[in-house]
């Protein structure tokens, strides 16, 4: 509350009722100011919308990276979801105004006060949803369908990278595993296979489909084309068909999930659930010693050259935070982290996000609809 205090002078009454007049105008001219900022509406978009869109997914990106480091110790994984965000906002303005004009004779003087008050309020209010059911235990224990990854391959995904992730075997080669809490090293055919498909994949050579069967529904189909191909390019893929099985003579192969070899025209694929997925990343974290020691985490598997070769994704750890990290959770008194210049495991980790969203294993729910006035 601003205060305004005029007391007559000696000489000048005749100025006295313009001064106060003036004051008056300029108070009203301040109130006049507040009332036209009431329309918060249109100005909070830009800044929430941005806001709120970070400050999930960085929470998103660390809840996903707990409980990576969570599965190392064989601790429970828990999600929870952010099921709404609602912001409400208030602003509040008035002037008030007083005051004495006196005689001359009078003993008191001229007395002027003005007020203007101002009153923003701001309440978000944040749903949380924790992630638990049938539904959320199906999305988290069964396999991806083979078709989904491939599709991820024909978007762009590096195939070293995304089979390395997301499969237990192609056609009874077996990759990387850490089931039933124990870990399996990679056989090296897997390994070389996985290699020479990325390679293939760069130069257009491999491709996929879906045919559609009215019979027995969408079939997705593997292609290995033989049109305009090198011969260098030939001479991979006929190594890719003798690593994992596959005959020379067809051009096409059936996906299916399996985690057996099956018929030559057909590509087994032995996909990763959820869980297994992050099971599999959470191999590559650098448990201290101190854990390893007293067997509270589950102990490290060496690389193979192989491995080391292709790179590898790399969880760090340290008692002390990092100042610029991609993501950083504490757990048992130690951080873990993943750095902010490491593109594989970043992809890796945003990959796995991705992963829960075609595994549908969110909560669905018809929210209501909810119109917060912005006063």
């Amino acid at each position: 509350m601003k205060q305004m205090h005029y007391k007559r002078p000696v000489g000048g009454a005749d100025d006295l009722p313009r001064q106060i007049l003036g004051k008056l105008l300029v108070c009203l001219g301040i109130g006049a100011l507040l009332s036209g900022c009431t329309s918060l509406g249109p100005t909070t978009i830009v800044a929430d919308r941005f806001d709120y869109s970070a400050a999930i997914a960085d929470s998103w990106k660390q809840q996903a990276l707990l409980n990576i480091v969570k599965l190392r110790y064989l601790d429970l994984p828990v999600f929870v979801d952010v099921a709404s965000v609602v912001s409400g906002y208030s602003l509040q303005t008035g002037v008030s105004m007083n005051g004495t004009l006196s005689t001359e004779r009078a003993v008191q003087g001229n007395f002027l006060a003005a007020g203007v008050q101002g009153v923003y309020t701001d309440r978000p209010t944040i749903t949380y949803a924790p992630a638990t059911g049938q539904k959320f235990l199906r999305g988290l224990l069964e396999p991806i369908d083979p078709r989904n990854i491939f599709f991820m391959l024909q978007s762009g995904y590096a195939a070293d990278f995304l089979l390395g992730m997301t499969v237990e075997s192609l056609n009874g080669v077996r990759n990387r595993s850490t089931a039933a809490g124990m870990m399996r090293e990679a056989d090296p055919d897997f390994l070389r296979a996985i290699t020479l498909l990325r390679e293939v994949q760069a130069t257009g050579a491999v491709g996929m489909r879906v045919e559609e069967d009215k019979a027995k529904g969408s079939t997705a189909v593997l292609l290995f084309r033989r049109d305009d191909i090198p011969a260098d390019v030939v001479e991979k893929v006929a190594e890719i068909r003798r690593l994992l099985r596959m005959p020379a003579g067809p051009q096409k192969f059936t996906l299916r999930y399996s985690p057996a070899r099956g018929a030559d025209d057909e590509l087994t694929v032995n996909s990763r659930s959820m869980l297994q997925i992050m099971q599999a990343f959470s191999s590559y974290i650098d448990v201290p010693e101190e854990h390893v020691a007293d067997h509270s985490a589950l102990p490290a598997v060496a690389q193979s050259a192989a491995e080391t070769q292709q790179g590898l994704v790399r969880i760090h750890s340290g008692k002390t935070k990092p100042a610029n990290a991609y993501a950083a959770v504490h757990y048992r008194d130690y951080w873990f982290w993943i750095e902010q210049g490491d593109l594989r495991t970043k992809r890796a980790l945003n990959a796995v996000m991705l992963f829960f969203t075609m595994a549908d294993t969110g909560v669905q729910e018809a929210l209501p609809l909810i119109t917060i006035p912005a006063q």
